[in-house]
């Protein structure tokens, strides 16, 4: 019998959240498929859907990463990082500025937290000759109803009395009108990329607050009144940019930032798509035999546009069955993943408490890749 030619295996994970990133994930499972196969032809795309660990994903297959001080979601300052990729195109992961992991935010009522840094650091991108933005919303810890990015491009909240308000919950209570007339004019002139998963609108029973606040430290006697206050600052400001947004899709993403990104004009499109665009996906899979992919746990949610479906979906226009590994798969999903996936799998070998799940991710991410080349090669 003639020998089988080397298997061309694509390893397309996001990352395992409070784990490993998306590249420790695409090592792991390659060091794990190699202890099999020694001479696979294993192409590494490490996945992200816009939220924590985008940038790192995008930067993978090439660019600058660089890092600007601005303000964070408590407004003190903030080394923020951000990537480069072309000479007028640039990638913003709002975790980098204003997430929910970062330190000290949990120590700072959400009432008082702004999303102004992003905007400073879009206005560093346009001084820099930057047009196109590709902006991921995930994982913010603010709920400011993208009025601090506003602010922080030159926009003015106003209280009946003139005075200058803060772009914060907070601040918003007195919101009379807001003053346009300094906003950056370079914004007409330049393409954002608004790269997200989530589709609520910004107000009402499936907004930003309701939904999405409680993990955010919204209390729940003041939902309604926060999720009022970002009714009327978009009643305002969308009589003053003269087109609507807060009911559209995704208005709702990262505490509202959503809605004011679709009001200065940005693409609303799925992080996961545009990242692998970015980086090949597509070129990858071009004769492979397998793609694994994975992220921390699978559940129903994975298949509302998360990394793995759509890297499966993109597999199965080439052909290439997909499995999915990740360290957690709801069984109750299992019927409908099943539907994407050859094979659903946990990293875990038995019972194990989180915390060691958390540290040994890499290591048994490894070792079920290599139990699954062992499958594989048995089948093939």
């Amino acid at each position: 019998m003639p020998a089988l030619p080397p298997l061309r295996v694509v390893i397309a994970p996001d990352s395992f959240k409070g784990s490993i990133s998306a590249a420790q994930a695409t090592t792991a499972i390659a060091a794990g498929l190699r202890r099999v196969w020694a001479d696979a032809d294993l192409r590494l795309v490490p996945l992200a859907d816009g939220g924590e660990g985008t940038l790192d994903a995008v930067l993978s297959a090439g660019g600058q990463r660089r890092t600007t001080r601005v303000s964070g979601a408590d407004q003190s300052p903030v080394d923020a990082a951000y990537g480069v990729i072309a000479a007028d195109t640039a990638v913003i992961e709002i975790a980098q500025i204003v997430g929910l992991t970062r330190a000290n935010v949990a120590a700072h009522p959400v009432e008082e937290r702004s999303t102004r840094g992003v905007g400073e650091l879009i206005r560093r991108l346009l001084d820099a000759g930057i047009r196109r933005i590709m902006i991921g919303l995930g994982g913010s810890s603010t709920n400011d109803g993208g009025a601090g990015l506003l602010v922080g491009l030159g926009l003015r909240l106003v209280a009946a009395d003139g005075r200058t308000l803060e772009p914060t919950p907070a601040g918003l209570a007195a919101l009379a009108g807001v003053d346009t007339s300094g906003l950056d004019p370079r914004l007409a002139q330049t393409h954002m990329t608004i790269m997200s998963d989530v589709n609520n609108p910004l107000c009402g029973e499936q907004g930003a607050t309701a939904i999405f606040g409680l993990q955010k430290g919204v209390r729940p006697e003041a939902v309604r009144e926060i999720d009022a206050r970002l009714a009327h600052f978009a009643v305002l400001v969308e009589a003053a940019f003269g087109r609507h947004a807060k009911d559209r899709p995704g208005a709702g993403a990262a505490g509202g930032l959503g809605f004011v990104l679709l009001l200065l004009g940005g693409e609303p499109r799925s992080g996961a798509e545009v990242v692998a665009d970015l980086l090949g996906l597509d070129a990858a899979l071009d004769g492979a035999n397998w793609l694994i992919t994975g992220e921390g746990r699978s559940d129903r949610q994975t298949l509302l546009g998360k990394t793995p479906l759509v890297a499966a979906r993109r597999a199965a226009l080439k052909g290439v069955p997909a499995t999915l590994v990740s360290g957690a798969i709801d069984r109750d999903a299992l019927p409908e993943l099943s539907r994407y996936f050859a094979g659903c799998h946990s990293i875990t070998f038995g019972p194990a408490t989180l915390e060691a799940c958390l540290a040994d991710a890499a290591g048994l991410l490894a070792d079920r890749a290599e139990q699954l080349a062992r499958l594989f090669r048995a089948a093939r």
